[in-house]
């Protein structure tokens, strides 16, 4: 019965993070599709690039909230089921950190828009709220810092799921924070620089955009 409530579990999450808010939102505000735009992606930092401020707010809210909600589902799909794995207990935080690394995944790789998406950085922290609201709120600073500072949300992006991860280990030791929420952090961190590959090529090159240019069609850019 439990495998059957995770395997729900990850559905749920992997169709809401699927939703592509920057996709809507660009349709609804410009009637465009913003995937045709600057780097391709359906999230925060080119709904920005090409929409203005006011479409980054409600994108980036938008791809929190969905990773949000799927956490918050999964506990309660699994409710009181209990197993176990060997030393691993499988129940709620188990399934809450599936949730969240389901969303982080259809984000990147969404049914709903080809399966072509972001880079999974807002959809992290969200999924990260509902588990750990500190380590949330901590990424979150580390982001918006880190990018202000440097002009380049990529590296801000990275230093903060990496600093999302390292918190949650003495969260985890010294607090009693559950440790699959850690593996959540630790595994969604990793997606998430890969999903960068490309970010991290143009960093070292210093070739990568600044946060502030404005994105063109990509067919200007080819």
């Amino acid at each position: 019965m439990i495998a059957l409530k995770l395997f729900l579990v990850a559905v749920i999450g992997y169709l809401f993070g699927s939703i592509p808010v920057g996709v809507i939102v660009g349709k609804l505000k410009a009637k465009i599709d913003i995937r045709d735009y600057g780097s391709g992606r359906t999230g925060g930092t080119n709904a920005l690039r090409t929409l203005g401020r006011r479409a980054f707010i409600i994108v980036a809210a938008g791809d929190i909230l969905k990773s949000c909600i799927a956490v918050l589902l999964a506990g309660w799909i699994i409710g009181d089921s209990q197993s176990a794995i060997g030393f691993i207990n499988i129940g709620v935080p188990a399934a809450r950190a599936l949730a969240g690394i389901s969303a982080i995944i259809g984000h990147i790789f969404p049914v709903f828009a080809r399966f072509k998406g972001g880079r999974g950085v807002a959809t992290f922290i969200g999924g990260l709220a509902a588990i750990c609201p500190p380590a949330a709120l901590f990424g979150g600073e580390v982001l918006i810092i880190g990018a202000g500072l440097s002009g380049f949300a990529s590296l801000g992006s990275l230093i903060s799921v990496l600093s999302a991860y390292a918190i949650m280990i003495p969260l985890t030791i010294i607090y009693g924070v559950s440790i699959e929420y850690l593996y959540y952090v630790l595994i969604g961190a990793l997606i998430i620089v890969v999903a960068h590959r490309d970010n991290i090529k143009r960093l070292l090159a210093g070739k990568e955009r600044k946060l502030h240019q404005k994105a063109t069609p990509k067919s200007e850019t080819n």
